[in-house]
This record gives structure tokens, C-alpha cells and sequence, in this order.
């Protein structure tokens, strides 16, 4: 990494990575080597839990300063990616998962990114509807409607809480199924067409039930969803309501200007 084109490799998981810098770009170097361990870590070609070594070693074996690989690992590590641990090094951690504003599920997005989801189902049962679930899913309240809570993970770490209520029939499912994939895909499968949603998302503070669960200590930042999916006749089928770790998960917005 002494000149244009010149490239060192470092090992990931399961791959040795090469990353090169330009001397002659007016990019600073630190941001070129930051631009390409981000995206190794969010193409999985760095996994959670890899070492980097520490920032004498990297230096060496990258052909820059020691300065210059501190400050692109800092701004790798203020950014949540990577952790400095004493006597063990420079780790990745996993990354953020940016989730785009449109009707898909986490499963489907999480496995996309190449994240490895997993499910598991905390409660499943027929319940009576309360006034909220009623109004969402246009159902009378008290009326029966499936409930299923599960813990979303991606590479085993928790990610999210999930609590969705379906009206009574609309699909013959348990939790094995459940824990394979995601809701959605069954739904599809069942032949049911997904077409909109309703939408809201806010944040607020994690209850100490919900920091148990996510991994998170009580009154870490949570993310909120709650949506109303709706099928091709018009049909409520789903009413979810979401919680997930703000720090990481995140919604894209992309914003049009009005003509």
C-alpha cells in the first residue's frame, strides 16, 4: 500500500480480504481504508467476531502510518462496527441494518443483507382482540385473532421484538414455520397478495423486559414500527407492532421534492 494500486490482504472469516489505497486521490487515505473495511464488514466478508490485530500490526501490514490507520479504524468504531479490545485487538462487531420504507419483512431484508436470521417464537395462541388489534385488522373487538410474538435475530444476536396479530383462519401455520422463515413469505405462500401498508415509526426507551430480551441495558434507544398490511382486496391480514435495537437497526427514507 506504498503506491496507486498497491493492495495488502487481511484475513476475515472465511476469506483474505484486499484492500488498496491511491496517494494520488484527493480522498484522504484513513477515509479510503475506513470506505473498504465498511464494506467488507456489510458484505459479510468481514463477520462478526473477526480480528483485525492491532493498529502496529495493521500498519505493517497495510504499508501506512500508524496515525492513519487509527483514525480509520475511530471512525469505524464511532460508527459501531468495530471494538477495541484490550489484549485482544481490533474486532468487528456486526453491522447496522438499514431498512429500507417499504412493505417487506425483516426476515427477507435481514437475509439480503446477507445477515442470517433466525427466529424465535416467544408466544403463540388465539386470543381475543383488544380494542387497538380490533380497529387495525377491522375485526369486532373480543373477536378471536392469532397472536405470535418471536425474537428476530441476525448471527445469533438479537435484533428485534416482533408482536403480530392476524385475523382468525387466514393461515394454517405454527411455530415450526414460523421459525424457518418470515411471516410474510408464508403469507405469500398461502397465496395471499401482499399490497400496502399503514405505517408509523417512532422511538422511545427500552423497558427492562425488552432490554433482557435485546440485549440492550434498560432506557437504550429503541426503535418503534407499527403497521397495518393490507392485501389486494383491501383486507386487513396483519397488524404488527415492532420494537427494534436503535443501535442496530435503522430506517431509510429516500425523499422526493415536490414539484
Amino acid at each position: 500500500m506504498v503506491k496507486q494500486g498497491d493492495s495488502a490482504g487481511t484475513s476475515g472469516s472465511s476469506a483474505t480480504l484486499q484492500f488498496s489505497v491511491d496517494r494520488g486521490s484527493p480522498v484522504p487515505l484513513y477515509f479510503q481504508l475506513a470506505q473498504q473495511l465498511e464494506a467488507a464488514i456489510e458484505q459479510g466478508k468481514l463477520a462478526p467476531g473477526s480480528l483485525l490485530g492491532n493498529e502496529i500490526e495493521l500498519a505493517g501490514r497495510l504499508g501506512l502510518s500508524r496515525p492513519t490507520v487509527r483514525q480509520a479504524i475511530q471512525s469505524l468504531v464511532d460508527k459501531g462496527l468495530l471494538v477495541r479490545r484490550r489484549g485482544v485487538g481490533t474486532q468487528v462487531v456486526h453491522s447496522q441494518v438499514k431498512r429500507p420504507l417499504e412493505l417487506s419483512s425483516l426476515y427477507d431484508d435481514l437475509e439480503a443483507a446477507g445477515q442470517q436470521p433466525a427466529t424465535r417464537v416467544l408466544h403463540y395462541a388465539v386470543e381475543p382482540a383488544t380494542a387497538t388489534v380490533a380497529a387495525a385488522l377491522g375485526v369486532p373487538e373480543g373477536s378471536d385473532v392469532l397472536f405470535v410474538e418471536r425474537l428476530r435475530l441476525a448471527h445469533g444476536e438479537p435484533m428485534a421484538h416482533l408482536r403480530n396479530h392476524l385475523p382468525s383462519g387466514l393461515l394454517t401455520l405454527g411455530s415450526a414455520e414460523l421459525e424457518r422463515t418470515g411471516l410474510y413469505r408464508l403469507l405469500r405462500g398461502a397465496g395471499i397478495t401482499l399490497h400496502s401498508a399503514r405505517q408509523t415509526v417512532g422511538a422511545r426507551a427500552a423497558t427492562a423486559e425488552e432490554a433482557a430480551q435485546l440485549a440492550e441495558p434498560q432506557g437504550a434507544p429503541l426503535l418503534t414500527m407499527e403497521r397495518t398490511t393490507f392485501d389486494d382486496t383491501g383486507r386487513a391480514i396483519e397488524f404488527g407492532s415492532h420494537v427494534y435495537r436503535a443501535s442496530r437497526y435503522a430506517f431509510e427514507f429516500q425523499l422526493l421534492v415536490r414539484p
